[in-house]
């Protein structure tokens, strides 16, 4: 994968409903279907590679099977789908590389204990073995298709140019999907890195973040306080500041104005304070110390207007439980919900420690506490106590935040840099209903609407919520 470069223009829109793939700083984007086919993006009437798998019993058309399964690895846009075959799966993986113009990586992997073909029909592929020259027979592909077998534990790997590029000059050579898996992992983690005894969480956040910066923000005319959100997201993931510096000041001005006009209700100040606290992280990112001066005078006059609120932070109100977090179309909207949920300004775990992380240890990295600080902090547990371990850090060198878990120790409270700390042990309380993260892109534009039903590009198909825990479910 490239290094983050200036904001990205992907090609056109996605023409297919799947998850997306691609480089930052590259033009090419190409869509993976639930089944796994792959589409590019803006191509008049694209055409989409697919895929066949003959087994020992007949041929599999995946498009159409019941039994196929698909993830994202660890949450990056390396796809993985699995498709039942006689006593194993037929496994194929997908993920895009910056060779040339941009390429996507096909491989399919045979875990059965007998060998399969797999068919690929539509573009030209870069193949890294000579394709079959036995005639297809049971099933009727378009013309063009060719053959691959895979051997008992084999794998085949194919590349596929975007339309109108060159394949890889050797197919060893790409980075393998596990290398790519740890190139976007450590990208997303720039802006805070979370391990947490809920993998699904911490996946779900990745993929979040992941899409925005293949996909860009939202439309800063259709929902201007989730693209501000949006933009100091993806200047927090490695962005440039300075290519963003200009693209926010018409939005800020409009959220500022909005809020501040009469009749205007305490959320509607809580987003703009939100929203200018994100056009604050992108001045200071930039260097631009009179942008943030400027965001700051603004900032304390809408916040002056409304006691329930907080100046330093824009919030109105903790995140309450994780069941409340919703992924709509504003991936910073979805991000800052997860983030004030772990801290909320100098809050701790505010609304208290989730029961089913009750004696697992974990640790966050890098969320804000405000404008310009953040905090780490891990818990460890001795016995049924649990003890905290923080750090702060200051990006401009100013003084620290005073810390507190209210929910989880009242008495506890400190303003040093660094410490640690024994809390008390929870109390025994009836667990409450699993996490449910929604992900739907056609939500309204605050992300607060009641979710559609079903699943999109991010969610995991068929995994149900566990009722007696606070773990994460898709539904």
């Amino acid at each position: 994968m490239s290094d983050v470069a200036s904001p990205a223009t992907p090609a056109s829109t996605p023409v297919a409903e799947g998850i997306t793939l691609g480089s930052t700083g590259q033009f090419a984007r190409w869509t993976v279907t639930p089944w796994g086919a792959v589409v590019p993006w803006g191509q008049e009437s694209p055409v989409a590679l697919d895929w066949y798998i003959a087994a020992d019993d007949r041929w599999h058309v995946p498009a159409s099977e019941p039994t196929v399964r698909q993830t994202r690895i660890e949450g990056a846009p390396v796809v993985e789908t699995r498709l039942r075959i006689p006593d194993g799966d037929a496994v194929q993986r997908v993920w895009a590389v910056p060779d040339g113009d941009g390429n996507v990586i096909v491989e399919f992997e045979n875990e059965s204990p007998l060998p399969f073909a797999v068919a690929l029909s539509g573009p030209r592929v870069v193949t890294d073995r000579p394709p079959s020259d036995m005639a297809i027979q049971g099933i009727d592909l378009p013309d063009g298709s060719i053959v691959l077998p895979v051997g008992h534990r084999a794998i085949a790997r194919v590349a596929l140019p975007f339309p109108g590029g060159s394949g890889p000059s050797r197919l060893t050579a790409v980075p393998p999907a596990l290398a790519v898996v740890r190139g976007w992992t450590r990208v997303v983690e720039q802006a805070s890195r979370l391990v947490l005894p809920d993998e699904r969480l911490v996946e779900a956040l990745v993929a979040a973040r992941c899409d925005l910066l293949l996909e860009g923000p939202v439309s800063a005319a259709d929902d201007p306080v989730g693209f501000l959100l949006d933009v100091a997201e993806l200047v927090r993931c490695g962005d440039s500041a300075d290519a963003w510096l200009l693209d926010v000041v018409e939005p800020a001005e409009r959220v500022a104005r909005h809020a501040a006009r009469r009749g205007a209700s305490n959320d509607d100040v809580a987003d703009a304070l939100a929203a200018l606290g994100a056009c604050r992280i992108v001045a200071v990112r930039a260097g631009d110390a009179r942008a943030a001066n400027d965001i700051d005078r603004t900032a304390n006059r809408l916040a002056s207007t409304r006691d329930v609120l907080d100046a330093s932070t824009g919030t109105a109100g903790a995140i309450a439980s994780f069941a409340d977090v919703r992924r709509g179309s504003s991936v910073g909207r979805f991000v800052r919900s997860i983030e004030r949920r772990i801290a909320d300004g100098g809050v701790l775990l505010p609304g208290g420690m989730p029961t089913s992380w009750h004696g697992s240890n974990f640790e966050v990295h890098g969320v804000p506490t405000s404008a310009t600080s953040t905090v780490s902090f891990a818990v460890r547990w001795h016995g049924e106590r649990p003890a905290v371990l923080w750090e702060q850090h200051s990006t401009n060198g100013s003084t620290t935040v005073e810390l507190s878990a209210p929910d989880v120790d009242p008495e506890w409270r400190t303003s040093d840099a660094t410490g640690e700390a024994l809390w008390p042990a929870p109390e025994r309380v009836r667990a409450r209903p699993g996490l449910s993260i929604t992900v739907d892109g056609n939500s309204d534009a605050h992300g607060d609407g009641d979710p559609a039903a079903g699943t999109t590009p991010g969610a995991t198909p068929g995994a149900d919520p566990d009722p007696d825990a606070d773990g994460v479910s898709f539904s």
